[in-house]
């Protein structure tokens, strides 16, 4: 059974950083990565990383925030830095099923998905 679990919300000023962390445990796809839903907006994507290490972006991350991989662990970061009110969202952790590729083009069929963590930025 495979479980993904996200830490490392929180809440910062405009212009902070934050570090969020995610374990992916069972049997996962190539790919891995990290979705928000601002309040009120739908889920978007923000970031994924294949098991090569490359990484795609979405616009939304606007060269502020780098996604990055343990292997060794079945964990992924991103690092958000120069964060704006904007940015506050619940983040969740997304990991792609087996012979899927949905995920690694950030799509959402049959992804595994965390329960989130929350980043919330002051202005």
């Amino acid at each position: 059974q495979v479980q993904v679990v996200e830490s490392g919300g929180g809440s910062v000023e405009a212009g902070g950083s934050l570090r969020l962390s995610c374990v992916a445990s069972g049997y996962i796809g190539k790919c891995m990565g990290w979705f928000r839903r601002v309040a009120g907006k739908e889920r978007e994507g923000v970031a994924v990383i294949d098991d090569a290490g490359i990484a795609t972006y979405t616009e939304v991350a606007k060269g502020r925030f780098t996604i990055s991989k343990d292997n060794a662990q079945n964990t992924i970061y991103l690092q958000m830095n120069s964060l704006k009110p904007e940015d506050t969202a619940m983040y969740y952790c997304a990991a792609e099923r087996p012979y899927f590729s949905d995920l690694c083009s950030m799509g959402e069929r049959g992804n595994f998905w965390g329960q989130g963590t929350q980043v919330t930025v002051s202005s």
